[in-house]
Order: C-alpha cells, then structure tokens, then sequence
C-alpha cells in the first residue's frame, strides 16, 4: 500500500555515511566508540547511579566489547547511534549519548545519556545534549526529539529543561526499575 506522505529522514542521509565526530564546544566532542573504550564502558557501568537509571550493568571488560560492537552495528542497521563523550582537553571519555529507537519515516527519536562520576556538575551533558540535537535537527533532518526519565531522577530533569526538551507530561508506570516501576517524565524538542 502507498504511503501518502513521504519519508521525514532519508535512510541515506546516515546509510552512506560513517558515524561523525560532533563538535560539542569546550573541548567536547562526540564520537564513535572504539574497541578501546571498553575499560571505560566497562567503569561507568560499575557505577551505582548509572546502573539505577540505565537498568544494566557490565560484567567484565569483555561484555562491554560486545555492546561497543552492538553500538556500532545499531548505526549500521540505522536503529540507533551511540557516541563516546570525549573531553579532548583531557584525552578522557566523559560520557555518552545517544540516539535510540529512531524512526526515520516519522523522523522522531529518543535521546539518552549518561556523565561519568567524577564529571558530573561540568555541564557535560547538556553540552552534549545540545550538540547531538543541532546535528539530529541541522544535518540529518529529525523533526522531533524525545527525552524520558525516572520522575525520581532529578539531574535527568535538569538537562531536559536546560537544553529545551519540554515537558510535556507523564508516563504512568511505564519504565521499569530495579525497585519496581516508575513513573516516565515525557520531554521533546521539535524542530
């Protein structure tokens, strides 16, 4: 059956091309993850505050291999697009984000994130936030952007407001936590 509308993102916008480095300003850059980074995916998931909002953790250096490979293959596939935040100044990761479940025919996604310990309170994500968003909006096309977050996580709620992620209201016992469901605040930026 013919569709009436077409396409808002074409698939080959980001089928043709490698994964970019963004420019996030300060000395930020998001960039594709490497074999390399497996200490540090490995690391941030050890973390209790990362582990309670992302619902998962990594067992060995090893498993987080494995997820940089499913990373990169989700852009490949055009499913997802998973970034190393990098502090250049540092030559350090100091983050993550990406684009999930995106939905090039409606040219929506959701956006998530997540600082390491010792670099949160250093704006890092909205820093990140904003430039994953400009290139989702400027370069690629996206019409809406979605973020999603615990009601309970309150820094979550801070980046949404800070990078113009609207509230929009509240999704009723929708994600799943380790101490039971909770409560989804909906945000989004429209382009």
């Amino acid at each position: 059956m013919p569709e009436l509308t077409e396409d808002v993102v074409c698939a080959d916008r980001l089928s043709t091309t490698v994964q970019p480095t963004i420019d996030a300003d300060c000395g930020l850059i998001l960039r594709p993850w490497a074999p390399r980074d497996a200490p540090v995916v490995f690391e941030a998931y050890q973390d209790l505050a990362i582990q309670r909002w992302h619902v998962r953790t990594a067992a060995s250096v090893a498993e987080a291999e494995c997820w940089i490979d499913g990373w990169n293959s989700a852009w490949r596939s055009l499913v997802h697009a998973h970034w190393a935040v990098e502090d250049i100044r540092a030559r350090r990761i100091v983050g993550r984000a990406s684009l999930k479940q995106m939905d090039l025919a409606g040219g929506q996604a959701g956006v998530a994130y997540w600082a390491m310990p010792a670099d949160r309170g250093r704006a890092v994500v909205p820093r990140a936030v904003e430039a994953l968003a400009a290139w989702a909006f400027g370069e690629i096309g996206f019409h809406r952007l979605e973020l999603t977050h615990s009601v309970y996580n309150q820094p979550s709620c801070r980046v949404a407001v800070k990078t113009g992620f609207h509230w929009e209201g509240t999704k009723y016992s929708s994600g799943l936590h380790l101490d039971g469901w909770h409560d989804m605040h909906l945000h989004a930026r429209t382009n």
